[in-house]
């Protein structure tokens, strides 16, 4: 009995192994490709300085986003029609050169312009202009399609205490940039 057990359980076992090589032989491979294409990398330049020029001990003094000579230019290159996110670190002060004195900077809600059509000046921005931004709080922008460019302009105030010690102050504006996959 045992014996017949055996062969049943071999005949069984042959008929498995057989239909499982029967679909081993009935299968098919196809090769598929993976593809990337890295677009052209971020630039950011800073273009032309925020200069406040000559200032007044406790006087007020604004440099303005679209005068050529007082403006903070800011030139972002890449893959046009891309959009990008900006961030701007903007200081709280001016330090003076041996960093014993301060100017107090403010920049408005509304110190910032944004230009995708490289117009190239402040006073002459282009068509692709965003007007009156916040720099504390950049919108995520297309970088524009014509020349893969696109500029911030941003003013900003000084304010110089009525015994304000007379120096050259200076501080650092970064700016930050990156694809934003949109």
């Amino acid at each position: 009995m045992r014996f017949q057990k055996l062969v049943k359980f071999a005949g069984l076992l042959a008929v498995v192994l057989f239909a499982g090589f029967a679909n081993v032989l009935a299968q098919d491979v196809a090769t598929g490709s993976a593809t990337a294409n890295v677009l052209a990398v971020l630039q950011v330049t800073s273009t032309h300085d925020l200069a406040f020029g000559d200032v007044l001990q406790g006087v007020p003094h604004v440099a303005d986003k679209t005068v050529v000579a007082d403006a903070g230019v800011f030139q972002i290159t890449g893959e046009g029609g891309q959009e990008v996110s900006m961030y701007m670190q903007l200081p709280d002060y001016l330090w003076n050169s041996t960093n014993t004195d301060r100017l107090v900077i403010s920049f408005s809600a509304t110190d910032a312009d944004i230009d995708t059509t490289a117009a190239g000046t402040p006073a002459a921005h282009g068509g692709g202009a965003v007007t009156n931004l916040d720099p504390h709080h950049i919108p995520e922008t297309v970088i524009g399609n014509a020349d893969n460019i696109l500029q911030i302009f941003m003013g900003g105030t000084v304010f110089p205490t009525i015994d304000q010690r007379a120096a050259a102050y200076s501080a650092d504006i970064i700016l930050t940039v990156s694809y934003t996959g949109n």
